[in-house]
């Protein structure tokens, strides 16, 4: 992976294509107990029938997981094959990317971001920050879940199984909390956790500060 300069509108398409063509293999992978203990965690945070809304949502796995805890689940995926498998679960799910969340101001009390902002290029970041923000209530908890590292890159990586390879964003620890309080978001709670794949996942809740 090296440097770039890269737009977030240049790297949506190669994404749908990709996540399309693997949707079938990703829907039968089995989630890793560390990230089934994150998921967890944000879930004991939210109120008895929080409505949320996953973005990036790819197969449902995790939207149907709070809707049978209860939540009140709207995705939202990028990729229309993906959207189809979280229907397909009983999940109400839309095609939409990040910058085109098409729902009224303040609609959640709760947004889910599970490995997919590592796909937004950092020129584009803020303003996607800035979206999700606004579909957020004041209050309301944003989970941000994503790979990273001791050094800031942007690019494809070389073992990418996925055609064509997908982009990627790593950010430090560091670059991705300046980034939530650039955005004007509270921080609820960071931590790195290893994930024993030689990546180090970053744990981020944030809260949108109350009015």
């Amino acid at each position: 992976m090296t440097g770039m300069t890269v737009r977030y509108d240049e790297v949506l398409d190669p994404l749908r294509q990709a996540y399309d063509t693997r949707a079938a293999w990703r829907d039968g992978l089995t989630r890793e107990p560390w990230k089934l203990t994150e998921r967890q965690a944000f879930h004991d945070r939210l109120a008895p029938g929080a409505r949320l809304l996953e973005i990036g949502a790819g197969t449902g796995q995790d939207s149907a997981y709070f809707q049978q805890e209860g939540c009140a689940v709207v995705a939202a995926d990028l990729s229309p094959v993906m959207v189809e498998r979280c229907r397909a679960k009983g999940v109400e799910a839309h095609v939409m990317d990040f910058l085109h969340l098409s729902f009224p101001a303040g609609s959640f009390d709760a947004v889910f971001a599970m490995n997919c902002l590592l796909h937004v290029p950092n020129h584009d970041l803020p303003a996607v920050l800035a979206a999700i923000r606004a579909v957020l209530r004041p209050g309301g908890l944003f989970f941000v879940g994503v790979y990273g590292g001791d050094e800031s890159a942007e690019g494809p990586i070389d073992d990418d199984q996925h055609v064509p390879p997908r982009f990627f964003s790593w950010r430090t620890d560091e670059q991705l909390l300046g980034f939530a309080v650039a955005a004007r978001f509270d921080v609820v709670d960071f931590h790195p956790v290893d994930t024993g794949r030689g990546y180090r996942f970053q744990s981020l809740t944030l809260r949108h500060p109350p009015s």
